[in-house]
């Protein structure tokens, strides 16, 4: 089992100002808090302890409301106008429900009654200054004690449904060990690449049987039968349906923002459904629409659809899809209507309209904004500082989402009894190692796949399908083959090598065969 290494706090290193005018009555307090290790400067009035904190070196001000001169309120305010975070703790006689009320929103970092005991007070600077050590200590204790577990379910032979909870339970890690600074984050980092690993053996094995086999034990539900398992129950119902398709939304980023989702809604329903190959938004969202394969889509729509190296867009006709999927499902067309979303102004008009969609049956919102992000971020430097990690990435998402047109007109929705179904295309993943490809000048420019005749690329890093109608994938040409990457390696051409291997490194990419590209989530949600 592996150890981690934690640092003893540095009491030494902690400064307490204590601001009361009766301060020689808590010589006993403060002697205790001494003999802990902690560094306590004493003053009598409000305006010293302004003073003090001004010259800097506090770590920790305790405040008595009820000092003459300036008050501890009056007190508070200029101090957080000095250093607006550091941690004050308020300390009165006083029980008012308004004082109290004024004190915590002056941000007061805890409050507490006279007479105050010494364990209080050490109470209240451990959870204060102590905190983020004893969540780092519980986080990294828990992970320690589920890591062999883990280990252990990446080496079994699990079905979709056991690496989709596999997956879930690494998420919580990730984020949970990305709270607290933990000397089990290059552990963990290991832990999700062996799984990684193995979640390719396993795609690449079982990938060609799902294709033809209806979701179940045997097959997960997939792109091209998500609609008809998780929409259609929605639509039998008699209320308006929604469906929210945020594109590129892996599952950490919807553990990321749905406690802004949880304040206006609850969850019905958590689940995951598998992307097809490439994760890619021209196959895996076509396939969503059309409620089938991209083979099928070519044969049932020749004029619509378009390979990887046709001219034109390759998303247009979403919609079309959409309706023929209805009139094959409901054979009367059931009232809907299809909104895409590209910018910030069709951002502002879905919130300013999103009343006038509650007359349709469906209502379904394609919201691009995550889909550009991982884009601009492969394009912009100031984006890569910005997002430089998981972590950093998440973060982003949280603040484009807190921020967002589309926050606001779900925050509207849940004012009606409506079905809200919110889901992706795909994920993606960081790419961090380069594998070379060669291919002839008709061979696609995709970082984590490619198609094309003549393909040359090394086998352990790539699911190969010479036959791509067995995946359920159209060919341009009779010879064509399809190459997806596996874990974060991205394919690059030997021409000017070294520079597309620096340009590409740590960006993130999607189409190829990785935990994070393929198991996206759906989620069922009802308004308060």
């Amino acid at each position: 089992m592996i150890q981690a290494q934690i640092q003893p706090t540095n009491m030494a290193a902690i400064t307490i100002l204590w601001a009361d005018d009766e301060i020689d009555l808590l010589k006993p307090s403060i002697m205790f808090l001494e003999n802990k290790g902690y560094k306590v400067i004493p003053v009598t009035n409000g305006k010293d302890a302004i003073d003090r904190v001004a010259a800097r070196g506090i770590d920790v001000v305790f405040l008595d409301e009820s000092m003459p001169g300036l008050t501890g309120l009056e007190t508070l305010q200029r101090i957080k106008t000095i250093d607006q975070h550091i941690p004050c703790v308020m300390i009165t006689k006083n029980e008012e429900e308004n004082l109290m009320e004024e004190a915590i929103g002056s941000q007061i970092a805890d409050y507490l009654i006279k007479p105050v005991k010494p364990q209080q007070i050490l109470s209240t600077l451990k959870k204060i200054i102590d905190n983020e050590r004893l969540v780092t200590e519980k986080t990294t204790s828990n992970y320690q004690q589920e890591f062999q577990k883990l280990f252990m379910q990446i080496q079994e032979n699990m079905n979709h449904e056991e690496w989709a909870e596999l997956y879930k339970k690494l998420i919580y890690w990730e984020i949970e060990l990305d709270k607290s600074d933990s000397s089990m984050k290059q552990v963990f980092e290991s832990q999700k690449e062996e799984a990684n690993r193995e979640f390719c053996k396993y795609v690449t094995k079982n990938y060609k049987n799902w294709i033809n086999t209806e979701p179940g034990d045997n097959a997960p539900i997939m792109s091209h039968n998500l609609l008809r398992q998780k929409l259609v129950p929605l639509l039998k119902e008699n209320k308006p349906t929604f469906l929210v398709v945020i594109d590129n939304l892996r599952y950490d980023q919807w553990k990321s923002i749905q406690p802004m989702v949880m304040d206006s809604y609850r969850v019905e329903e958590e689940s995951t459904f598998y992307a097809i190959l490439p994760t890619a938004t021209q196959y895996a969202r076509n396939a969503m629409f059309a409620g089938m394969m991209p083979l099928d889509i070519q044969k049932n729509f020749p004029d619509k659809w378009k390979n990887d190296d046709d001219e034109g867009g390759k998303n247009l006709y979403e919609q079309d899809f959409l309706e023929d999927f209805l009139k094959r499902t409901f054979r009367d067309t059931i009232k809907h209507q299809y909104v895409k979303i590209t910018n910030h102004r069709d951002g502002g008009l879905l919130e300013n309209n999103i009343s006038n969609y509650l007359n349709n049956k469906l209502t379904v919102i394609v919201y691009n904004f995550v889909d550009m992000l991982s884009h601009a971020r492969t394009e912009m430097e100031v984006l890569k500082e910005l997002a430089s990690d998981e972590a950093a990435y998440r973060s982003l998402s949280v603040s484009w989402f807190e921020h967002s047109p589309l926050q606001n007109a779900l925050k509207k929705l849940a004012e009606k009894d409506v079905n809200l179904l919110l889901t992706t295309d795909h994920g993606t993943i960081r790419v961090q190692a380069p594998s070379r490809c060669i291919g002839d000048r008709e061979t696609t420019t995709n970082i984590r796949y490619k198609t094309g005749k003549n393909l040359n690329f090394e086998d352990r890093d790539v699911f190969a399908v010479k036959e791509p109608e067995q995946i359920g994938l159209p060919k341009s040409r009779l010879s064509s083959t399809y190459i997806f990457a596996k874990e974060d390696k991205y394919l690059v051409y030997p021409n000017n090598y070294n520079h597309f291997v620096n340009y590409y490194k740590n960006t993130f990419q999607h189409g190829g065969i990785s935990l994070e590209e393929m198991i996206v989530p759906v989620i069922k949600l009802s308004s308060k």
